[in-house]
């Protein structure tokens, strides 16, 4: 526990109970000093006291151990108890421990034994400190105010509802493409565009999408300098969101349908994902990737709750974010939003930043694999959902072929996982995916801001923020 910083010290009341739930201590820095005091008492030397009777002599000596930089409080209310008991007749509680622990190797006749159902909760509270709700009073309405009726506008919802950015999405279904932005996008980009940065950022993704007409976010983050918070009202303004198909996740300019030109082939996206097995050498654990974040270290009420962001609002957009920012960033203003060309261009030699990777097929800047790609050039009969475009099944050819080029980056730098392993079986077993978007090495890691920041998957969190 006290290797991590981000846990809480847990101190079980009964630590042979398996259903004891414990008390949690919270993390302090101190600078205090770690005293041993010592308590002699002398019984040969003794002296008289004012009514006249011996006492022992009593000497204290006191020797400083050491600092200490970190205490553990107990600050929080312990939480319930759940016993193994069962209630019989009359009220009567009976102690299940025996039945229900297996201290040592049983017969099946222990399993087999009729019980009472004892399922123990998994969890209690969330919380160990109380909190305050403010509940609000009750609304004084005037004599003659009728409650209105109960319709679907005015429910509680479950969940918040959604801040709109007024993104318009497209199924590759759909038989119409929007040629122009709503009119609510509209006016909150020139509500929030007030000043001359705002004006050059608009001008440069306009730029972008005359050079090339279907961009991914990512993409655009790494070819201009933009807020985050500012990119969610723009894009919606120069673009629509295609939803399903081979340029699903993407933003293609309006009045432009990839569906009719084949031309638009090399904008497709290829959602590539990092493979891994023992059978090839190496675990998730050994990949130089880092994984974003793993279910097995999720646990409530034992860990620290993370910082909160500083939510943006439309005010500070004005205040022109999009590239004056924070005072004391160390990035330039014309850089300090651009992620790497790593985040969207796949390189032979270089790994990439995250496990899962969401490319167009014109940034795989690999002569081999384009070559895959233009295949059927100027023999495009039909686009399908599935291949857009290309011939069929060329998704995965691209797939086994990046893999093995990863896999020779990581036998490498990491020659030590492939002792076992035989050049022969290569080039034959298919890799197993891994699923989930993941984070940049830790070593490498430099951007401000993440590609992702809720979902695992990246289409879905981004679909997230525009509806």
């Amino acid at each position: 526990i006290y290797a991590d910083p981000a846990k809480r010290l847990e101190l079980y009341f009964r630590p042979k109970d398996p259903y004891c739930h414990p008390v949690c201590a919270n993390r302090f820095p101190t600078s205090t000093v770690l005293l041993r005091v010592r308590r002699r008492t002398r019984k040969k030397k003794q002296q008289l006291d004012t009514e006249g009777q011996t006492q022992p002599e009593v000497q204290f000596e006191m020797e400083i151990l050491g600092i200490v930089t970190t205490v553990y409080k107990f600050q929080g209310m312990s939480d319930f108890q759940y016993l193994a008991m069962h209630s019989g007749p009359g009220g009567r509680q009976t102690s299940m421990y025996d039945k229900v622990l297996m201290l040592k190797p049983e017969k099946e006749e222990f399993f087999n034994r009729e019980l009472p159902l004892y399922i123990p909760p998994p969890i209690f509270s969330r919380l160990d400190t109380p909190i305050d709700y403010f509940y609000r009073p009750d609304i004084q309405h005037r004599e003659g105010y009728n409650n209105p009726q109960v319709s679907g506008e005015n429910l509680i919802g479950l969940s918040r509802a959604r801040r709109p950015h007024n993104a318009i999405f497209v199924n590759f279904d759909d038989e119409e493409i929007p040629a122009k932005p709503l009119d609510a996008a509209v006016q909150t980009w020139n509500k929030v565009c007030t000043n001359p940065v705002d004006k050059k950022v608009e001008e440069e993704l306009r730029k972008l999408f005359e050079v090339r007409p279907v961009w991914s976010r990512n993409a655009v983050k790494a070819n201009i300098s933009v807020h985050p918070d500012k990119l969610k009202l723009l894009l919606p303004y120069l673009a629509y969101y295609m939803l399903t198909g081979p340029w699903r996740s993407l933003w293609v300019r309006f009045g432009y349908d990839p569906r009719k030109h084949p031309e638009a082939k090399i904008y497709q996206v290829l959602d590539f994902r990092i493979r891994c097995g023992m059978k090839y050498g190496y675990a998730p654990n050994d990949m130089p990737v880092k994984a974003k974040r793993s279910t097995y270290n999720y646990s409530l009420p034992i860990t620290v709750k993370k910082q909160v962001s500083h939510t943006v609002s439309v005010h500070d957009l004005k205040q022109g974010l999009g590239s004056a920012g924070a005072p004391g960033a160390k990035k330039p203003p014309s850089s300090r939003y651009k992620l790497k060309e790593s985040i969207y261009i796949f390189r032979e030699g270089a790994l990439p930043p995250y496990r899962q990777m969401f490319y167009q097929l014109c940034d795989l800047n690999v002569e081999s694999l384009q070559k895959i790609i233009h295949r059927n050039d100027g023999t495009e009969s039909e686009c399908t959902e599935r291949d857009g475009w290309c011939l069929p099944k060329t998704s995965d050819d691209l797939r086994d072929s990046m893999s093995l080029m990863i896999k020779q980056i990581i036998r490498s730098t990491r020659p030590a996982l492939f002792s076992n392993t035989t050049s022969s079986e290569d080039c034959k077993e298919q890799l197993a995916y891994e699923s989930g978007e993941e984070e940049d090495d830790e070593e490498e890691e430099e951007e401000d801001f993440k590609p992702s920041d809720g979902s695992e998957n990246e289409m879905e969190t981004e679909i997230l923020d525009y509806v």
